[in-house]
């Protein structure tokens, strides 16, 4: 399970998405998440799958990366739609026993929301995927340079987030290390009820917590060698320029959005 995480992973290539300039992908990112809440039923929602299909297409990252990406979160998935499904009692019956009751608008909701949570987490991963840390903190910092105004440490949040997005992957390699040696040394991780497992995690999660702090510790020991001290006078190797690829992508996105907009007037 924990190899099937793939936040903060970036796969190197040069598909149209790598291409584009990492402060117009966070924008359309935000635009995504905005268009698919928008979607008001079916047809509007349809045209967010497609979007999200596409653009996967176009990244050419492997589609077995959507699966991964799904597996960490399927039980919130399974869960909301349960909830969906109980919960709503509007609409024709298709299904009654004693309290329980399967609505056609439960049914219809729940399959809604399980749509719109996939394409979620599925469109919102690409920006990790086809993103360089290096470019996405450059990005931040450059979306978020209106603050520095009223004093708000921009560089510094740019540079947490991106770590913190940049030692998910290792994490989860140390996480899953430490579980093996606790396994060969005779370690129950997976038998027993819920108590005896979460008492099971404590020689893992200390390890874990020592490794952590000894790596930020060499990270910061790391920086300050090199004369690091924040964004102040920074310059950069790579200036960020918007190329006719992120006027395409903006133009196809706002096509979309126009889209959903549609459906969900006329539909």
């Amino acid at each position: 399970m924990l190899k099937d995480i793939t936040i903060g992973q970036y796969f190197p290539g040069s598909s149209p998405i790598h291409r584009m300039d990492s402060r117009v992908k966070l924008v359309l990112t935000i635009a995504f998440i905005v268009m698919l809440f928008m979607a008001g039923n079916v047809y509007a929602l349809s045209v967010g799958v497609i979007f999200t299909l596409v653009s996967f297409l176009i990244s050419d990252i492997p589609f077995k990366m959507i699966l991964k990406s799904l597996r960490p979160i399927l039980l919130i998935i399974i869960l909301t739609s349960i909830l969906n499904l109980f919960f709503i009692r509007t609409g024709d019956v298709l299904w009654e026993w004693k309290f329980i009751k399967i609505t056609e608008d439960g049914v219809s909701t729940a399959g809604f929301m399980t749509v719109r949570i996939i394409c979620l987490i599925v469109g919102s991963s690409l920006l990790t995927y086809t993103t360089s840390p290096i470019d996405l903190t450059d990005g931040i910092e450059r979306l978020l340079s209106p603050l520095k105004k009223i004093r708000v440490p921009v560089h510094e949040l740019a540079m947490m987030m991106t770590i913190a997005l940049r030692f998910i992957p290792t994490l989860i390699e140390e996480t899953d290390k430490i579980m093996s040696a606790q396994k060969a040394r005779g370690a129950d991780l997976e038998t027993g009820g819920l108590i005896s497992r979460a008492r099971a995690l404590i020689p893992i999660l200390i390890p874990l917590f020592v490794s952590s702090f000894r790596r930020a510790e060499d990270l910061a020991m790391a920086m300050e060698c090199r004369c690091y001290h924040g964004g102040e006078g920074r310059t950069r190797m790579k200036q960020l320029r918007v190329h006719l690829v992120d006027f395409v992508a903006i133009f196809i996105v706002a096509a979309f959005i126009a889209g959903v907009v549609v459906m969900n007037i006329f539909f």
